[in-house]
């Protein structure tokens, strides 16, 4: 008689089904990536006939006009890419209490004022927990229906029933479908309730919110097949105790990747802010050294950050390096490039000797940047640092910087510059051959260079 249950091990990143266990998946290359699930064999999928199923010519297929839902958050619009596609399936990952529950309420609130029918299904809170929260935000209407359970096949019996335009599961950790053994929020079960969510977001034509739970190591927990299952994939970032949040679109089919969004948290929930570069720099000294201005591109939008540096002399041996929001790896090779900066006229050397120095970059703001084009910024933060030399308070300065000291072109210059104008910068210094891309500029100058030496002499004017 052949058994009814079987044990099989699964990958949790990649989701891949072996027979045994091993310390390396043999599929990703994972290590101590393998769990043990026991799978019921009897239960059988039925086959599908394929009688009457047949191909369709691409030329045969009508082109629609996509059809968005606004949010009527402009912020979340951004991220989506301009709004909520009917039957579109969006995974919402974060920390624990960074605000993942408090945003999708508020879109229900506001998504509900626009007469649009919205189902809360919770699986971690009480009907008058979410009420607390409601009661917060605002004023809601009878337009959003709260459900709180967790077996699958009873959500998808009311929500064929009920056929709610939006419908957004809180979280898919705790969902669990009867046909699959093994606990709620094992590998076998988020990818099998994943799946039984997308039919309902394809066949029924509902917009579907997943709201995923995260590890420590910063991803969506489960399986990594249901990053790639789903349309959309939204983290959203930001320390619980500070008041900024930032929600990043990492996957779109809809629209661009790696967009933002900014939000603060106050009493009655999540703020819009609209002006990020102002908050970004508000509160930031003048012309104090290790202190510059440039601009990063998140997606389609200029973001004007501030690099601070501490160049500072160590008794130790071995010299400390420290970066925050930024990769540490660049800052070590731009400190390499400052040791051997040349100066291409005169044809001889003129590095700074940074190898006995402490050195400390951090990004103000809370932003993590891993744009190469923030580059020079770094450098000509570190070096106003050693040399004690201010930075004019109107300048900004951007490019990427490679080994030889050279300064090379970066994408949107003209982006990044008309939006320092906008904040009344009245300096730019940029890479050499982005300059024929910025003519037509007026109320900036616009400064010119090939490399860091000539970086640090247009600083030092």
């Amino acid at each position: 008689m052949a058994k009814k249950n079987v044990s099989v091990f699964f990958c949790q990143e990649c989701g891949n089904e072996t027979s045994k266990w091993s310390g390396q998946c043999p599929a990703c290359g994972a290590w101590n990536s393998l769990v043990e699930e026991i799978v019921d064999k009897s239960k059988a999928k039925a086959r599908a006939k394929v009688a009457d199923v047949a191909p369709t010519k691409l030329i045969d297929v009508a082109a629609s006009n996509e059809h968005r839902i606004s949010t009527n958050i402009e912020e979340f619009d951004r991220v989506l890419g301009g709004g909520i596609v009917p039957g579109s399936m969006v995974l919402v990952g974060g920390d624990p209490g960074i605000g993942k529950s408090t945003l999708l309420l508020q879109t229900c609130r506001l998504l509900c004022q626009s007469g649009v029918n919205v189902m809360y299904v919770s699986g971690e809170e009480s009907l008058q927990q979410i009420k607390i929260r409601a009661d917060r935000i605002g004023q809601f209407n009878d337009k959003l229906d709260l459900f709180c359970e967790t077996n699958l096949d009873t959500i998808k019996a009311v929500v064929e029933r009920e056929k709610p335009t939006v419908l957004i599961i809180d979280s898919i950790q705790t969902m669990y479908n009867e046909a699959v053994g093994s606990a709620p929020g094992s590998v076998t079960q988020v990818r099998e309730s994943t799946s039984v969510l997308m039919e309902i977001a394809k066949v029924q034509g509902i917009a579907v919110f997943i709201v995923g739970h995260v590890t420590k190591e910063g991803t969506v927990a489960g399986p990594r097949v249901l990053e790639h299952m789903v349309d959309t994939v939204l983290y959203f970032e930001g320390d619980r105790h500070a008041s900024y949040r930032i929600l990043r679109g990492v996957k779109n089919r809809f629209g661009s990747t790696n967009e933002i969004g900014v939000f603060e948290m106050r009493d009655t929930g999540l703020a819009e802010v609209k002006n990020p570069s102002a908050v970004m720099l508000d509160g930031r000294p003048e012309n104090a050294e290790g202190s510059i201005v440039t601009c990063a591109m998140e997606g389609t939008r200029p973001i004007l950050v501030e690099i601070q540096s501490l160049v500072s002399k160590t008794a130790f041996e071995i010299p400390r390096r420290m970066a925050t929001g930024c990769d540490y790896n660049r800052v070590n090779l731009l400190v390499a490039v400052l040791e051997r900066m040349r100066d291409a006229k005169a044809n001889k050397a003129c590095g700074v000797f940074l190898g006995r120095s402490d050195i400390y970059v951090n990004i103000a703001g809370g932003m993590r940047i891993n744009e190469p084009a923030i580059d020079l910024a770094i450098a000509m933060a570190i070096y106003s640092s050693e040399k004690d030399i201010p930075i004019d308070a109107g300048t900004i300065v951007f490019g990427e910087i490679g080994l030889s000291g050279e300064v090379r072109s970066v994408s949107m210059a003209e982006q990044r510059v008309r939006e320092a104008e906008k904040l009344g910068f009245k300096k730019a210094i940029v890479p050499y051959s982005n300059l024929a891309s910025l003519k037509n500029l007026s109320g900036i100058e616009v400064v010119g260079v090939a490399n860091v030496k000539e970086a640090v002499d247009a600083i030092s004017r």
